[in-house]
Parts: structure tokens; sequence; C-alpha cells
């Protein structure tokens, strides 16, 4: 039992409903791994493994009643430490916080434990969630378990440690700029960016509502090993919440188009782009066309322009919302990120924002037209290898991280989702590529995905091989 923890979701799922194995058998084979391989990756910073068991033994006895099981019945999760978990700090990875306690479950962890996930810990983010990389002075630095010199990402980037690791099979994190598709590039393992109201969020721990470019670009989403865990994950947090004004429900699998057309986008937007990083995005481009997928080389509307807007309109409310809250608790470290963000921007004024705000419609009608022609695009995500714990320490290494990542927070500023996908390593590290999909049709990134992956297999398997686990 103790190689439970290298299972899939959907096979833990199948296996405990099926009694083959125990919901308490898989937890004391993940907390098991996580003692033993999370020391100097440190992921996972929240760990109660004696209320992690109990809820397994609630969880098996369910079992043994012949009740009926949701769709995660006692599958181990985490949970990333900016989210609403009840009774525990939501600490955004900043010391003052410590003594913010949720209230109540958000809606994406009660979707989770409603389904019958098993909370097994909370994984690591930087200060206010706003970093590539995953270090604040709460609970420290994660690293990449393929590299510990290297950067796991950010900000989900201790939930992206934890997949490609073995700490269970799905990982909660949120996006806003990247925070879903960063660790995953980092980590090689795979996820989906959420749409706009696909996923219901909210923090009953809250004192006041987030700005509204931050409600229109962030995202609840999993990050996981394999493809079809961030389905099945996807489709347990998509489950309605009345807390969440901006939520639709709707069903997760939409109208049957068949395979279809991919429009592919290698622009590099006059960054220098890896050259095996292009070779990744014409083998992804292959794999699906050879798997019946009309992929046709194109253009799309500029991914510059909401890049821009991100840089010009969300910085000012930012810098309006966050800033002075940083200035307050924050390290010396995230205040100075702060100041490179503003250094880079051309920050727009309170009339600017309104004419922004407006002028972000007409980016995404942009898009939605070509969407409507080519249902998935295949694009670059970050356009240079993996980079170093502490590179977005400097100026020159925010910029450049935000340079070789313009397809990640262009898309977060327009709302569209948008799935990161392992390919072959560059430079010693893993890489993706992004697939970009219609609004609601995450069915179709995902399936897109797993033809992906049935050719390149698991990426964490091979790390897993390499430390001989």
């Amino acid at each position: 039992m103790n190689s439970l923890w290298k299972l899939s979701a959907v096979e833990q799922a199948a296996g405990i409903a099926e009694g083959r194995f125990s919901s308490l058998d898989v937890v004391d084979s993940i907390i098991s791994r996580i003692e033993s391989a999370d020391g100097e990756v440190n992921a996972v910073v929240d760990m109660d493994a004696t209320t992690a068991r109990e809820a397994a033994t609630a969880a098996d006895e369910s079992v043994r009643r012949g009740e009926e099981l949701g769709a995660l019945h006692g599958v181990p999760v985490t949970i990333k430490v900016n989210v609403d978990v009840e009774g525990l700090a939501n600490t955004n990875g900043i010391p003052a916080f410590q003594d913010l306690i949720a209230p109540a479950h958000s809606p994406v962890v009660q979707n989770l434990v409603d389904a019958g996930a098993v909370i097994v810990g909370r994984t690591n983010t930087p200060e206010f969630s706003m970093r590539g990389t995953t270090d604040n002075p709460l609970y420290g630095l994660t690293r990449n378990p393929w590299n510990l010199s290297m950067s796991p990402g950010g900000s989900s980037g201790g939930a992206g440690a934890a997949a490609a690791n073995g700490y269970g099979a799905i990982h909660h994190g949120n996006d806003i700029g990247g925070s879903l598709r960063f660790p995953s590039a980092a980590c090689g393992v795979t996820t989906v960016k959420p749409g706009l109201g696909r996923v219901p969020t909210f923090n009953p721990s809250a004192t006041a509502e987030r700005g509204l470019l931050s409600q229109l670009m962030s995202v609840q989403g999993a990050i996981c090993r394999e493809v079809r865990d961030v389905r099945l994950a996807t489709e347990v947090m998509i489950k309605h919440d009345p807390r969440d004004p901006w939520h639709v429900p709707m069903p997760f699998r939409g109208p049957d188009i068949g395979r279809p057309k991919v429009g592919y986008c290698r622009n590099n937007h006059d960054y220098p782009i890896h050259p095996d990083i292009v070779r990744n995005l014409d083998r992804a481009a292959s794999i699906l066309e050879a798997a019946g997928y009309a992929v046709e080389e194109i253009e799309t509307p500029p991914v510059t322009e909401p890049a821009r807007a991100w840089f010009s309109v969300a910085i000012l409310e930012i810098k309006t919302t966050l800033d002075p809250l940083a200035r307050q608790v924050g390290s010396e470290t995230i205040q100075n990120v702060f100041d490179y963000f503003y250094k880079m921007s051309n920050m727009v004024d309170a009339e600017g924002y309104m004419a922004g705000i407006a002028d972000r419609t007409r980016m995404v009608r942009d898009w939605n037209v070509t969407l409507a022609d080519y249902p998935l695009i295949l694009t670059p995500f970050l356009m240079r290898p993996g980079y170093p714990t502490d590179y977005d320490e400097s100026y020159d290494g925010v910029k450049d991280l935000f340079d070789a990542a313009i397809y990640s927070f262009g898309l977060n500023y327009l709302g569209f989702p948008a799935g990161n996908m392992p390919m072959e390593m560059v430079d010693d590290l893993p890489s993706g590529v992004q697939i970009v999909g219609q609004k609601w049709r995450e069915d179709l990134i995902l399936d897109a995905m797993e033809v992906i992956e049935a050719e390149m297999g698991v990426r964490a398997f091979e790390l897993w091989q390499q430390s001989g686990d």
C-alpha cells in the first residue's frame, strides 16, 4: 500500500469505491510520501495528519455503509494557503495574517469536500500570491523537485512542486497572471486555467471585495500530474455556489464538435524564444494533426494589447488596493517586486482605468471572433527555460519573466481558459506549451492535452524514476 501515492485521482477514487484499498490507506501513503520527500522542497507548509486520517476513516465508513459516493470520495487533495479552509488561517504567505481564521470554506474548497475529497495539507505561495516564484517570510522557500536551485514557479508553486513530487494527485491553485500555468510549466505537470465564471470563488474571511479587474482576471483551478485528474477536479470544482455573482452554472461538457480546428501561433513578440521551446511547439502541433485535428498556422488578435493593459490598467488597481497593505505588512522583497511592476508599467489614471475596462470588451470580442473559427489556439507559454529561485528579486529578472510570458498574463486580462501541457525538457528542466480555448470549453482543451499526453507520457514519472521512487 505504500505506493498508492503514485496512483491518479481517477484510480484512487475507483479503488476506494470498489474496496480494493481504503481512503486511509491512500492518505497514509501520501502523508508518508510528504514526510519523507518534502524536506528541502517545502511544498506542503501546513499538514494536519490527524485530521486528514479522521476524514479518511469517515470516508471509509461511508463506503462500508453503502452510501452514495462523490466523484472524489476519500481522495486526498491539497489547498493553496491563500484560499479559505474553515478554521484555518488564510495567510497568503504573510506573517501578519496568521490569525486571519476562515469562518467557512471557500466555494472551491466546499465543492471538493462535498465530492468527498480529503484535505491532507495546504501548499505554499509567495507573499500576496504576486510573484513568479514561491517564497515568503512565514513558510520560507519552495524549491523545484527537478532541481532544488530552481524555482517551482509561482504563485501556486507549492501546488506545482507537490504534484510533481507525488504528494497526491490533485492540488488546488489559482491564477491571476499565470499562477497555475507557471508552476505547471516549471514542474512538468499539467493544468487548465478556467475561464471567467467557470469555478466559483469567494473568501469568507475577506473584509472587502477585490477590485473589478482582479475579479475578472483571477480564477481557481487544479494542478495535477495527469490530464484526466485535471478534468475530474475541474468538473467537481465548477458546481454552482451563490456566493460568487460571476459564476455561471452550466454543464462542463459542451456540444460535440469532433476534432476542432487548431490555430497555431508561433509569434514570439520579439522575445528571444529558446529554440527547443519552438521545437516543443512544433511537436505539439504535429501530435494534434496526426490525431485528426486540423492545425493551421495563424496570427491571433494582438496579445500585446491585453498584456500592456495588464501593466497599465490592472496595475493601477493593484497599486490602489494591494500596495498600501504590502507597505504595511509585506517584506522588503515583495515591496521591491511591486516597485518593479510600477517601473515596467505605463500606469493610467482614474479616467484611463474606466476607458481601459471599456476597451477590454473590444479585445475580448476580437479573440472571441477568432476562437469561433479556431476553437483551440496553440501558443508558447514561457518562452525561456526555467529560472533560479531568486530570479525575480531583481528588476531585470521580473521584466524578463513577464516578457517571456506575454501569452500568460495577456490571456488572464481577457478571461479566456488556457491549459498548460509539459513537453520535452529544455536545458534539463520541464517546459510546456499553452492551449487557449473558447469560453466554457475547458473540455476541448483537456481533450487536446490528453492526446498530447498519450504521445509524450507523464513527465512526473520520469522524476520519480530518477530519484529511485
